[in-house]
């Protein structure tokens, strides 16, 4: 869930900034997939360590560090991919199409998320939507800002 939510989010926030700046479909796409690898990796490792660390504390092996790491990786990329879809094929308004397509991702892995946790899936759903928004909202106008002072 946490690759997913922030592959998502993070692409996403690249996309809006790059939006709001006004920047090229293609720009867009090399900061978006530049994100997608590094900051997947980057969670990746990240988890690996987490977990290793844990398990070290703990004098147990709760959880496989690299099966973490590989599961984090995987859904940071295949989710966090969505973002970027409409800009790969070049779709016409593919900014508003990007943007209906994440909005269903952050609802969607807010409802699982809801539903592993035994909590409300709907309520889960809005506020990781609420999230999602939050961030991209913050990024888009970031770029209308530095856009307009470059």
């Amino acid at each position: 869930m946490y690759g997913a939510m922030d592959g998502t989010v993070t692409t996403f926030a690249i996309v809006a900034g790059a939006v709001g700046a006004v920047l090229s479909p293609a720009i867009i796409l090399i900061l978006g997939f530049a994100n997608l690898f590094a900051d997947g990796f980057s969670m990746a490792a990240s988890n690996y360590l987490s977990v290793k660390s844990k398990n070290e504390i703990e004098q147990i092996n709760i959880e496989s560090p690299l099966k973490s790491a590989f599961a984090t990786f995987v859904s940071f990329i295949v989710i966090g991919f969505i973002p970027l879809f409409s800009f790969v094929f070049a779709f016409q308004s593919s900014f508003l199409i990007s943007t209906i397509l994440t909005l269903i991702a952050f609802a969607l892995i807010g409802a699982i998320k809801g539903k592993i946790t035994g909590k409300n899936c709907f309520r889960s759903a809005m506020e990781t939507l609420l999230i999602g928004i939050l961030a991209a909202g913050i990024a888009y106008f970031v770029g209308v800002f530095l856009k307009s002072i470059a």
